[in-house]
């Protein structure tokens, strides 16, 4: 393999690393998520794990935030364009472990 192909699957790998991130693109690409109701949908995240992550992933370009400035507060998380093309690299992670994890 080249270095420079090397490099993308290592950075492509980067933006689905962790334990939290590809849970969290898999919800949002259900649709628009507000912070409580991502933090149910996934199950077992802490609120300081669930933010931080989050903040990395809007940082990454993947997520967009959009905070409605109300009181109380209403922000709503979704996955950008790039975010969206992460499904596909899910979707084939997904039919491997169908595939092989049942082996």
């Amino acid at each position: 393999m080249a270095d420079h192909q090397k490099c993308a699957a290592e950075a492509a790998l980067s933006f689905l690393s962790g334990k939290w991130r590809p849970m969290i693109i898999f919800w949002l690409m259900q649709g628009t998520r507000r912070f409580n109701q991502l933090q149910r949908d996934l199950g077992g995240v802490t609120h300081r794990t669930l933010s931080k992550t989050l903040k990395e992933m809007e940082a990454d370009g993947l997520v967009a935030r959009h905070d409605y400035g109300e009181i109380p507060p209403r922000v709503d998380y979704a996955l950008t364009p790039k975010g969206r093309s992460l499904a596909p690299v899910l979707e084939a992670m997904h039919a491997w472990a169908d595939a092989h994890l049942t082996e």
